[in-house]
This record gives C-alpha cells, sequence and structure tokens, in this order.
C-alpha cells in the first residue's frame, strides 16, 4: 500500500502522515497485530477454562497465545525506535492521549460492569481508585497498558533526547513522576496509615528488552529462513508447553521459553508477503485490533465462563475452547469495526 504510513505498535499509537517518515505501510506488521490480539482473545478464554478445572487443555491454550503480550512490546519498541520516531513533544504526548482516552472510558465501564454483576467490595469506590494507581480487577487485562504508557514514554524521551537533541520537559517531568512514585505512595502509606494503593505504573526490564531487542530484529533487512523460525516457533511452543504443565503455571514474560517463543514469531512472521485481495481486509482488523483487546474481556465473560463452567471433564474441552476463543475474537474484532465506522474510534478504541 504505497503512500501510507507505517503500521506501528500493536495500540493507537501507530503513526499517521503526520509523524511517520512517509515510508510503505508495514502490513507484516498489521498481520502480527491482529495475530497477537487473536493471542490475547485465547489466553483469557484459556483462564476461564483453567478456572473450570479442565487444567490441560487451558494451559495448551495459554502457551500457544503467551508470546503476544512480549510481541506486543516488540512493536512498540519498533514503532517508538524504528518505524515511527517521534519529531517533537507534542507528537508524543499525542501518541499516549490516544491509549489514555480510551482506557479511561473503559476502566469506567469495566468498573460498572463489576458493579451492576456484583457489586464489588467498597461499593466500586477502592476499585475506582486502585485504577488510578495502576490496578483493577475489573478490567484486570488493562495491567498490560499501565506498562506500556511509561514504556512509550521512555522509549519517546530518549528519542527527542538522543535523536532530535531537543529537551521535552513535560515528558521528562512525566517520566520523573512514574519513577519516583512508587516510593512515595509507600512513604505516604507508612506516614499517613491511610491504605494508599501501590503504584503500578511501571516498565520492567524484560518488557524493555523485548521492545528493543524485537525493534531490531523487526527492523533488521534480513532474518534468515522463514523456515527456520517456523520451526523455532514449534520447537519454543511445546517447551513453554511442557514448561507450564511441570514447573510454573503461568509462566513469567521474561522466562526463556515465552521469550523462545515470542522472537521465533516475530520472526517468522516480519517480512511476510500478504496478497493483494486480503490487505484491506488486514487494515480493517488492524485498526481495530485495540478496541478489540479493550472490549474481548466481556465477550470471554458472557460467553466463554458459561461454557467452560457447564462442560464435563473429556476430550471435548479443547474442542469447546477453540470454539469460544474463536467466536470471542470475532465478535471482539466486529464491534470494533462497528464503532471505528460510527467514527467512535477515539473514545473506544
Amino acid at each position: 500500500m504505497p503512500g501510507t504510513a507505517p503500521s506501528a505498535a500493536p495500540l493507537p499509537a501507530k503513526p499517521t502522515a503526520r509523524d511517520g517518515p512517509g515510508t510503505e505501510r508495514r502490513l507484516d506488521i498489521d498481520l502480527l497485530r491482529v495475530l497477537c490480539t487473536a493471542a490475547v482473545v485465547l489466553v483469557h478464554a484459556s483462564a476461564e477454562f483453567l478456572d473450570a478445572g479442565h487444567r490441560t487443555t487451558g494451559v495448551v491454550g495459554d502457551s500457544a497465545g503467551r508470546f503476544a503480550v512480549p510481541a506486543f512490546f516488540a512493536m512498540a519498541g519498533w514503532a517508538a525506535l524504528a518505524g515511527s520516531p517521534v519529531r517533537d513533544e507534542r507528537r508524543l504526548l499525542a501518541r499516549l492521549g490516544r491509549i489514555l482516552r480510551p482506557m479511561a472510558v473503559w476502566t469506567a465501564l469495566y468498573l460498572l460492569w463489576q458493579y451492576v454483576s456484583g457489586p464489588p467490595p467498597d461499593g466500586g469506590a477502592g476499585e475506582a481508585l486502585r485504577a488510578l494507581f495502576g490496578s483493577v480487577e475489573a478490567a484486570f487485562h488493562l495491567w498490560y497498558l499501565y506498562t506500556y504508557i511509561p514504556l512509550l514514554l521512555l522509549l519517546g524521551s530518549a528519542v527527542l533526547v538522543l535523536r532530535r537533541h531537543v529537551l521535552p520537559r513535560r515528558s521528562l517531568l512525566l517520566l520523573v513522576a512514574f519513577a519516583v512514585a512508587p516510593a512515595a505512595t509507600g512513604d505516604l502509606r507508612t506516614l499517613t496509615g491511610l491504605p494508599v494503593p501501590s503504584w503500578e505504573w511501571s516498565v520492567s526490564l524484560s518488557s524493555l528488552g523485548y521492545a528493543v531487542a524485537g525493534a531490531a530484529l523487526l527492523a533488521a533487512r534480513r532474518r534468515g529462513p522463514r523456515p527456520l523460525w517456523l520451526a523455532g516457533a514449534a520447537v519454543g511452543l511445546v517447551a513453554l508447553t511442557v514448561y507450564q504443565l511441570t514447573v510454573r503455571h503461568p509462566a513469567a514474560y521474561g522466562s526463556a521459553a515465552v521469550a523462545t517463543l515470542t522472537f521465533a514469531v516475530l520472526g517468522a512472521v516480519a517480512g511476510v508477503r500478504v496478497p493483494e485481495r486480503a490487505r484491506g481486509v488486514l487494515v480493517r482488523l488492524s485498526d481495530a485490533s485495540f478496541g478489540t483487546y479493550l472490549v474481548h474481556l466481556l465477550w470471554v465473560t458472557v460467553l466463554v465462563g458459561p461454557v467452560a463452567e457447564g462442560l464435563p471433564a473429556g476430550w471435548w474441552a479443547p474442542a469447546a475452547l477453540a470454539v469460544t476463543a474463536v467466536a470471542a475474537a470475532v465478535l471482539s474484532f466486529a464491534v470494533s469495526v462497528l464503532w471505528g465506522r460510527l467514527g467512535l474510534r477515539k473514545w473506544l478504541g
């Protein structure tokens, strides 16, 4: 698709014609973005089967989708460092705003959902307060954004300072605020005795590693034979499944098994040529991915959960997981595409 801006991060930090270099859109990144969004739905659908007692089915499904979050960090790194680095502080803050706005809307919607279907402890007030500090049970899948936003802020500020040779004062002040907030909230809790929630807006070394190393892999001109990457993904999936069944579940995103699967998937998908007839649909799904990520937990809760709970143990559990996960993903993409056509992407993702 010549003449369009490159597709970038898995969330709406993707570049536009104003802040991108004007190069060809990376359809392989679009494909990876859609694949990872569907994988997140699979992970949360698998959690419903785990909670219902279908352990093997749940672990296998979780293993198959566990590469998604680290791959999202890799795409964020590629967007910030190579695909569409910001040119000024205004663009950096605008990117953050495109994430924070729908994040706030969906946090409120999930809190309302929990209140109506619960209600939660504290009448929802305590949960709402915790959401500001980076932890909300009603929308637990949003934990990723509490890491993603500081990561974008860090990488964007570094680009502006080191590459653009400018001083982004507001961004650096925000970065310092994120850095001191964990200790400050702990001190406030000690001094006042108030139940101040812990500060969870933070960047781990593993997420930063995925962002930088993933950016290098996605930006590389030569990545080696694709069949070798595919074979590595297969080996990584088997290794991760065995690890989660025998050692630890859920596996940490920074574990060697998850990293092996993640980078193998990145190498396998990067550079893939998308057929011309499929490009329009792929771009629409890619643009709808953030909204899909935000809304999918509702479909998983109302669709996958009851099926998993009512299903007796047996061979049909894997088939039920596959069917319900696909249904939840399709419905989530569909409603996201719909509100995109209605012009609500700004508020709903």
